[in-house]
């Protein structure tokens, strides 16, 4: 086995003054960050600038010799980082170096953008960021510099055997499987906890902890995510760490306080007055938070809570997925059943149908229920058998229609200029979704679907033979 020398904690300044010797070998990946990769790890440098150290992840190389017998350090993990801070600190010298205060700070410089990116991708992302990262630092103060430099620090390996070094990126990896990116918005906001104490840290989380990383990674691809960015006209085909921008918002005790943020900072503040108000000790009551899905985030505890909050609805909604005792005990249900309405045959049906189990049909079922979660969450349960006939026909209109429903398929329908995700969101009485017109059908190229073309029949959507 080859010698590995332990790892060490080392700050920027360190990485770049110590090791001039940093090569990305060819067989790497393309350099991938774009401009949204690289302002997160801005923000996150400012936001977290008075912590005594902020760790930057782990970087992995692998020490061996270049054709003329000198030692270099492959990257084997750690590229996109450390070709971000090379350019931030090449933009710092640019922008500060006739500081006086940057004396200090001049002799540190990355080798890396010295050498030859032959990848034509690698260079456009390259060239991009630069330009945003000047446009950053301008305002960079000398304690933001000396933060990042000083620190700012990463785990750093250095490895022998390159199948080794590779080995322990895989085992870093989480072991074969990458973080998943509800696991760094744990920590992000934990760490916008800092001001609380251990014991509400640990109520906060506690929901969160009794859901496995199925349940978690369902919630967020398939429902939050999807509502959040189909109700802006966004893609939302998978949510990746790329994204977890979209679960990130305002911080209350920021100083700098928007008219925007006024509304939350009411609700936020009223809320908890209300809970540990001497009458809830008499009533017994308490409020939650009035979370809407596709709001503006607020950092740390009310992050964990609207979490809790629409996985309990979410929850009742895949009750209705299978016709089984879940299905009996559905809270979604209960009232469409005792009015005796057409919407709770359609539950019953899509419980039930031949060909529900198949991907596509998936697919439609996802959106027919984010449908249903973004009409509950700002109407209620007023109407909702009516808005289910809707959601119904303007979803599975695509399951009868189409002989292969794809991920695309649904993210198109889902992100429409007017479809109801649009509607739902610009709605400010239920009439608004109602009001929309659906087109009827006279086409099925789709197996195993006759229950839902006779429900289009019934609900007089359908225009076939």
């Amino acid at each position: 086995m080859a010698e590995q020398e332990k790892p060490k904690i080392l700050s920027v300044s360190e990485v770049f003054t110590v090791h001039k010797n940093l090569v990305v070998p060819e067989y790497q990946r393309p350099y991938k960050w774009t401009e949204i990769n690289v302002q997160q790890l801005i923000d996150d440098i400012l936001l977290h600038n008075d912590v005594p150290e902020y760790r930057l992840g782990t970087i992995v190389l692998h020490k061996t010799k270049d054709k003329s017998g000198n030692e270099i350090l492959h990257v084997v993990d750690g590229q996109q980082r450390l070709f971000t801070l090379s350019l931030i600190t090449h933009a710092l010298h640019n922008e500060f170096k006739n500081q006086p205060y940057f004396r200090r700070f001049k002799h540190i410089e990355s080798n890396l953008l010295e050498s030859e990116i032959g990848n034509q991708y690698s260079r456009y992302n390259l060239w991009n960021n630069h330009k945003l990262i000047q446009r950053q630092v301008k305002g960079f103060k000398e304690e933001t510099i000396q933060f990042l430099f000083d620190h700012c620090k990463v785990v750093w390996v250095v490895i022998d055997d390159v199948s080794e070094a590779f080995q322990f990126f895989d085992s870093q990896n989480a072991r074969g499987k990458d973080l998943d990116p509800h696991d760094l918005l744990k920590a992000f906001h934990l760490r916008e906890m800092a001001n609380n104490s251990e014991k509400e840290r640990l109520e906060c989380v506690a929901d969160w902890e009794e859901m496995d990383q199925e349940e978690l990674t369902t919630l967020f691809n398939d429902y939050l995510y999807k509502v959040r960015n189909w109700s802006k006209g966004r893609s939302a085909r998978y949510f990746t760490k790329s994204d977890v921008h979209i679960f990130k918002g305002i911080s209350l005790d920021n100083p700098d306080q928007y008219n925007f943020i006024k509304p939350y900072r009411i609700n936020h503040f009223y809320t908890d007055k209300y809970n540990v108000d001497l009458d809830r000790k008499i009533d017994g009551q308490k409020a939650s938070y009035p979370f809407q899905i596709d709001q503006i985030m607020i950092n740390g505890k009310r992050f964990f809570e609207f979490v809790s909050y629409y996985s309990k609805i979410v929850d009742e909604i895949r009750k209705t997925h299978n016709e089984d005792d879940n299905f009996e005990k559905s809270d979604l249900l209960r009232n469409l059943r005792s009015s005796d309405s057409k919407a709770f045959k359609i539950m019953k049906e899509l419980a039930s149908y031949p060909g529900r189990n198949r991907t596509g049909d998936q697919y439609v079922r996802n959106i027919f229920d984010c449908c249903i979660l973004y009409y509950m969450d700002k109407f209620g349960e007023s109407k909702l058998d009516k808005a289910i006939e809707k959601f119904f026909i303007w979803t599975y209109k695509d399951r009868l229609e189409k002989f292969s429903v794809q991920l695309a398929t649904i993210d198109n329908r889902g992100m429409e200029a007017n479809g109801f995700f649009r509607v739902i969101r610009e709605a400010i009485d239920t009439k608004d979704v109602f009001h929309k017109p659906l087109g009827a059908t006279a086409s099925m190229n789709a197996s195993k679907t006759t229950e839902i073309r006779n429900l289009f029949n019934e609900l007089n959507y359908w225009t076939g033979a």
